[in-house]
């Protein structure tokens, strides 16, 4: 996921659309929704709030199975399509690449720059984060003693 996550992300993007496309991004939530579907279930989710073409969804899944993050597995008259990922895992997968990759640039400004973002969009996150923190700290004594 590593890969997807390098090659797609784009900072003026919202939500999930920082790495997925916006057709993208309407399959993935349709397959969120259910556990398996076929292409035609999820065609019938989409065209419901965009107009688009049953090939056009093919293509999209063909394209997320071989990104990895779609699996797609034989049935009976067809294929079903689920995803390789919950969406707790996939956002936590690609917070974590980003968080990744600006750290290299310089880890002590990010980190400032992280506790000034949540100080100001939500404070009680600084509470939550001050816990983990302490928890890794302890995880960390633990190991090493």
């Amino acid at each position: 996921m590593r890969d997807v996550i390098a090659k797609t992300f784009r900072a003026e993007g919202a939500g999930l659309g920082k790495v997925l496309g916006h057709l993208e991004e309407d399959v993935m939530n349709a397959l969120w929704k259910k556990d398996e579907l076929c292409g035609k279930d999820i065609f019938v989710e989409i065209k419901g709030h965009r107009d688009i073409a049953y090939t056009t969804v093919l293509t999209v899944l063909e394209r997320l199975v071989k990104k990895g993050l779609v699996k797609k597995r034989r049935a009976n008259a067809g294929y079903l399509f689920a995803t390789a990922y919950s969406k707790d895992e996939f956002s936590s997968a690609v917070s974590r690449e980003v968080l990744l990759g600006v750290m290299e640039l310089s880890c002590s400004n990010t980190l400032a720059s992280l506790v000034d973002m949540l100080a100001k969009k939500d404070p009680r996150e600084l509470e939550r984060l001050s816990g983990l923190i302490e928890s890794k700290k302890k995880e960390f004594q633990k190991k090493h003693d």
